[in-house]
């Protein structure tokens, strides 16, 4: 396509395509992401018809990144973790131990280097936070304290992801080094860089950006104020990048923890949001752009036992920790099949993994059809989740 019309083509291929088949994912009570996921494959170069710019797709992703991890922080809050800590924090850390010895072991069964099969299986470990909330949304279990263990169980995969993305790059760069002593100061000085940057936010920034918000709601101008949301998240994400070391990624969540403990910080989360939806279906169409969909039919084994992990391994894995935490047994069922999805952040997981060289095309692959028919699937969990707690309850009372 001419490069002059690549921008406004690659945006509205991806909006169209995405309404139509978000749509038409809805139709058929599947997620939207679904939808979006597919109308990426429709768009990608491993199907026929129109194809968007692959390279352009990308850096419009990352924009969504940025975006998602910013309205992560803006929403995150201690409070609510710190009252169900106590099931949330070890539970979150067992299981992703679990799921990502499950992928490791799957991974080297196939022949993957150790590196690569960590990261399949750290991809498979986590959840997707908006299926989870769409979920209690519709089963208006947002406020209740099954919802609340379940989003705080999230909110600490999130967390862990974050400082994923951090240390993943010194990870790598220590891979094959042979001098240990300079590997550590590398690594060491970067964590000392990151930590700057942070303690810089919250001492600074915490009192310099609610000051400039105040300011700009002086002016008594919606547009300006959504702006200004819009310039200090990539602001700050870019000054993480180029001054410090970090990711955008985690240069975007400190803003918005940072914000998030501000007098303005629910109006800022209220601006960002639509800016946010829309780089996010960005972000999960040009996802979809880079999956070849013959994987299910050249892998299907492979296939089949990745998202075997993901159903099964990590739903047995949440039961049994809830089960220990003496929950009650149709929270635990809740739990269990909030978790049996994977999402957003294994994308960006993957693709960190693939740009660093580290992870093959067809793990990636492996990784987002396990996305696309877990999230497919996650309803019809539910319900079986909620059948076994019944039954359950039942021989409970009757004996």
């Amino acid at each position: 396509m001419p490069h002059s019309d690549s921008l406004i083509l690659t945006l509205v291929g991806a909006f169209v395509l995405a309404f139509v088949f978000g749509m038409l994912a809805l139709r058929f009570k599947l997620s939207p992401l679904v939808g979006y996921l597919l109308a990426g494959v429709a768009a990608g170069p491993f199907t026929p018809g129109f194809v968007a710019d692959a390279e352009l797709a990308p850096q419009l992703a990352e924009i969504g990144v940025i975006l998602l991890m910013f309205g992560v922080g803006l929403h995150f809050s201690p409070q609510d973790l710190m009252r169900v800590r106590k099931v949330a924090l070890p539970g979150a850390l067992v299981q992703i131990a679990a799921a990502t010895a499950l992928g490791w072991g799957l991974g080297r069964l196939m022949g993957l280097p150790d590196l690569e099969a960590f990261l399949l299986g750290f991809a498979l470990s986590v959840a997707s936070t908006v299926v989870l909330l769409r979920a209690l949304e519709e089963r208006k279990q947002v406020k209740t304290e099954t919802g609340a263990v379940a989003v705080g169980w999230l909110v600490v995969e999130d967390l862990v992801i974050v400082i994923a993305l951090v240390l993943l790059p010194l990870l790598v760069k220590a891979k094959g080094a042979y001098d240990p002593v300079a590997v550590g100061m590398s690594i060491g000085w970067t964590l000392v860089k990151v930590a700057a940057f942070v303690a810089l936010m919250f001492v600074v920034g915490g009192r310099v950006l609610p000051w400039v918000f105040v300011r700009i709601a002086h002016t008594r101008s919606r547009e300006l104020f959504t702006l200004g949301v819009l310039a200090i998240a990539l602001g700050i994400a870019y000054l993480a990048y180029a001054v410090f070391g970090a990711s955008f990624a985690l240069g975007a969540f400190v803003a918005g923890l940072v914000l998030n403990g501000s007098a303005l910080g629910h109006n800022a989360a209220e601006r960002a949001m639509p800016l946010r939806d829309a780089f996010a279906v960005l972000f999960f169409v040009s996802v979809g752009m880079l999956f070849d969909p013959t994987i299910l039919v050249r892998e299907p084994l492979a296939v089949a036992a990745v998202l075997a992990i993901v159903l099964v391994g990590k739903s047995i894995a949440a039961l049994i920790i809830t089960t220990l935490f003496r929950l009650e047994r149709r929270a635990s069922f809740m739990v269990a099949a909030s978790l049996a999805q994977i999402g957003e952040f294994s994308f960006v997981l993957a693709a960190v993994g693939m740009g660093l060289g580290v992870m093959s095309r067809q793990t990636h692959d492996l990784i987002l059809a396990a996305a696309l028919l877990s999230i497919a699937l996650n309803p019809f969990v539910f319900k079986l989740a909620d059948l076994l707690a019944g039954k359950a309850e039942a021989r409970a009372a009757a004996a």
